[in-house]
């Protein structure tokens, strides 16, 4: 058995942010077969798997801003004035573990790794690959 570590840094340009990051994870991949555990080390961004398609992003924003609206007043907001963007990454989620064959993700066709940036900008976002496998 083999156990790889990664970090993957990233920048955010926007408050709200998609970035596909499944070309950079495949170039990191260095085992043959196995499984991979994609973490984000941050309770303010999140990493999904979905179709990389320009309306359904849009309309994941849309829905997020929707559910957890401005109208609201939230008590995490006292501290840091930022609880809309912790809400959001708890419906969503910090990590994804995704299967390895080839050397590369084994993903469905149209599936992508996406990392979330829910309070950005931000620099030297870090998101940590742990593979296993053979």
């Amino acid at each position: 058995m083999i156990v790889k570590s990664y970090s993957l840094k990233i920048n955010t340009n926007k408050s709200f942010e998609i970035i596909d990051i499944t070309s950079q994870i495949n170039n990191l991949i260095d085992i043959d077969e196995g499984i991979i555990s994609i973490f984000s080390k941050h309770s303010t961004s999140a990493i999904v798997v979905n179709e990389n398609e320009s309306g359904l992003l849009n309309d994941l924003e849309f829905t997020l801003d929707n559910l957890i609206d401005d109208k609201f007043s939230y008590k995490h907001d006292k501290i840091d004035n930022n609880a809309k963007s912790h809400l959001k990454s708890f419906l969503l989620s910090s990590s994804e573990s995704l299967p390895i064959k080839n050397s590369k993700l084994d993903l469905g066709t149209w599936q992508s790794v996406f990392f979330i940036e829910l309070d950005g900008p931000r620099s030297g976002r870090t998101v940590t690959l742990t593979m296993v496998g053979e």
